[in-house]
């Protein structure tokens, strides 16, 4: 996580994550089941994430990588798209609101899980909606 100003309704999943871990070392899930990472999740790992000294909690060969998605109505045809870290801060200055989802991925055993997720931006109302609803009240019924 960095530091912006206006991070709000942020969930950290590790609780989560922990009860993931703690159900495949005491066998009740397999390695199988918990190292399900898409290909493309893994590709855009390798072309994409951003590396972490943490090593994977599974495979203990590999560091971690995170992947960072943003989503949210602002965004148009650009949500559901990978972002860097840096690139958040100038985001949160230009949309009003957008939601930031960050998945950890081992890029060798295919374990991955979404750490946290958080919504950002300026929260000012666009100027296109303001414009809409005084249309609208303008409006004769």
């Amino acid at each position: 996580m960095f530091c912006v100003e206006t991070v709000r309704s942020f969930i950290d999943y590790s609780l989560a994550r922990r009860a993931t871990l703690a159900s495949l070392f005491r066998g009740q899930a397999t390695s199988t089941d918990v190292c399900d990472a898409h290909p493309y999740l893994l590709r855009a790992a390798k072309f994409h994430g951003e590396a972490t000294d943490e090593q994977c909690p599974v495979c203990r060969r590999e560091n971690l990588t995170h992947v960072t998605y943003t989503y949210g109505d602002a965004l148009g045809q650009y949500s559901g798209r990978i972002k860097a870290t840096r690139e958040l801060a100038q985001m949160e200055t230009e949309i009003h609101e957008f939601t930031v989802y960050v998945v950890e991925v081992c890029q060798n055993c295919g374990w991955n899980h979404l750490i946290e997720s958080y919504v950002l931006g300026h929260g000012r109302v666009p100027e296109r909606a303001t414009a809409a609803r005084q249309r609208k009240r303008a409006m004769p019924q």
